[in-house]
């Protein structure tokens, strides 16, 4: 059986024949956000339920990075390459710094606590954006059943002036998060299908150099499943979590092909020492694929 579907011939040449899919560990009970420490040659990703992140290490397998993570979901790494993570169980965005100490980049919005940030990117500015959906304080299971008190939306968060602002506030659940690697688009995937029948798309979003939004047209439907986590390679395509694996979306929003996975994928990234390996979470499970492809990714 092959591991991946060819919709468009283009998508063959993305692929390896001898690079199949690889589960690297298994156990977990609902794993998301990987990011790649190239630095450090390792992987972390959370699994939530568990308030655990791990470590994944070539060669050496898995690790607990931090046994208490607050319920931590998606991380991205800053432009100094610290760590920078949403946390379900205190409903902030943080940062690790290089001494191992936390510091707290957004926890309330004109005066409420946030939601349970979800997903996070950093711009080549500096600026922090992370989405804000009600997933982590909706049940107990991935953080604190508690009161909604702001609107489920995408923040910016400057790092000269400390200051946070709600970008993208017309979507039911924003997830996922990408900039196209020019930056002049914001992807944004809406989760909210698994609460109402309207909001299962990926919407993109023109950006000005100066971080200033507009538009919000609907990119790309992902079927089956829904858009969770996001990733853009170098020219452009549009790398999205599914119920079936890890569809790839050209820029004029077709869908090229599928990378398929055995288990409900939740996110993705790039990492290895070429940017060309995408990593996936999915489930229970940690997978890989060695692309012939490289991921925007910063640092």
């Amino acid at each position: 059986m092959s591991f991946f579907e060819a919709s468009d011939p283009k998508f063959g040449s993305y692929v390896l024949g001898n690079a199949p899919v690889k589960q690297l560990a298994t156990g977990f009970d609902w794993v998301e956000g990987p990011v790649w420490f190239g630095d450090a040659r390792c992987l972390l990703f959370s699994d939530i339920p568990n308030n655990k992140i791990m470590r994944w290490t070539p060669g050496q397998g898995i690790s607990v990075y931090r046994a208490s993570s607050n319920y931590s979901n998606g991380h991205t790494r800053d432009l100094q390459g610290r760590l920078i993570s949403c946390e379900h169980g205190t409903r902030r965005v943080t940062r690790t710094e290089y001494d191992g100490s936390i510091t707290v980049i957004a926890d309330q919005f004109d005066g409420k606590p946030l939601n349970s940030p979800n997903d996070v990117v950093v711009k080549s500015d500096g600026s922090i954006w992370f989405s804000d959906p009600h997933y982590g304080i909706m049940t107990n299971y991935e953080g604190f059943q508690s009161e909604q008190e702001n609107p489920c939306v995408v923040y910016r968060f400057t790092p000269e002036t400390g200051t946070l602002e709600a970008m993208v506030t017309d979507m039911n659940c924003p997830n996922g998060l990408a900039f196209s690697p020019d930056e002049s688009l914001l992807y944004v995937a809406d989760t909210g299908r698994m609460y109402t029948d309207d909001a299962q798309h990926i919407r993109v979003y023109d950006c000005t150099p100066d971080g200033a939004i507009s538009g919000g047209r609907l990119f790309h439907t992902i079927d089956p499943g829904i858009a969770d986590g996001i990733r853009v390679d170098t020219d452009g395509n549009l790398w999205s979590s599914a119920a079936d694996g890890v569809h790839c979306i050209a820029p004029d929003g077709h869908v090229m092909g599928k990378i398929l996975v055995p288990e409900l994928v939740s996110n993705i990234c790039f990492g290895g020492r070429a940017k060309h390996q995408l990593y996936i979470t999915a489930t229970t499970s940690l997978y890989c694929i060695t692309l012939n492809r490289q991921g925007i990714q910063r640092p």
